[in-house]
């Protein structure tokens, strides 16, 4: 890391979005300064470096701001491009890693929340629309150790975080994620042996516990 750099990450420590950001930061061996936001009353300065969205998470570097989570990893890939690289050096590998990272944030994350946030037939319905995402991402894990293959990278980083909610999701829909995608949990413990991912992810008890507090604020029972 170059002298003089200043990295600070606004975030919230149970979001899969902020945590990409976190485990792209020690894959690189960055150190930062961490803020936690509090999403209820938003500090005047996520408010000035993300005017746009007004979301975490943020990292700002040497005074600019970057948004967006896949884009803060690209950006940290790029800035920081000597220590484990995430991206392939190739462009159409470049091209399927951004494909699939894009797949995950556009699918995983609502039939997720749905899972916790409704019941009955619409929570069934949440369920199975979950596990077909899954599906599809394990046929593009195939027999790989990552999703770029032996080595840990973009897309990688981009779904690892959900991982760590899928106690939530599991206990709050009473359903075991393992049972129709064994390949894909088997590829989430290997993922939680690097120390970057393992000390990145929030615990799963204490993502369940926010989830709870959430559908009391929402009323849901």
């Amino acid at each position: 890391m170059a002298g003089g750099d200043k990295v600070v990450l606004l975030d919230v420590k149970v979001s899969m979005f902020g945590m990409r950001v976190r485990v792209a930061l020690a894959e690189k061996g960055i150190e930062y300064e961490y803020r936690e936001e509090n999403l209820a009353n938003k500090s005047q300065l996520l408010l000035e470096t993300n005017p746009v969205h007004k979301k975490i998470p943020v990292l700002i570097h040497n005074g600019k701001s970057v948004c967006e989570s896949l884009i803060i990893v690209q950006y940290i890939d790029e800035v920081w491009k000597e220590n484990n690289p995430l991206m392939p050096c190739e462009p159409y590998q470049r091209a399927q890693a951004r494909f699939w990272a894009d797949f995950i944030d556009k699918k995983v994350y609502d039939p997720g929340r749905r899972i916790w946030a409704t019941k009955g037939e619409e929570q069934e319905k949440a369920k199975k629309e979950f596990i077909e995402i899954l599906k599809t991402l394990e046929a593009e894990l195939g027999e790989k150790a990552y999703f770029g293959g032996e080595n840990f990278g973009f897309v990688d980083v981009a779904l690892i975080p959900f991982y760590s909610w899928f106690y939530a999701y599991e206990t709050c829909g009473n359903f075991k994620i393992e049972t129709e995608c064994p390949k894909l949990v088997a590829w989430g413990k290997r993922c939680m042996k690097r120390e970057s991912v393992a000390k990145s992810l929030a615990d799963p008890k204490e993502i369940y516990e926010f989830v709870i507090s959430m559908k009391k604020k929402l009323g849901i029972e």
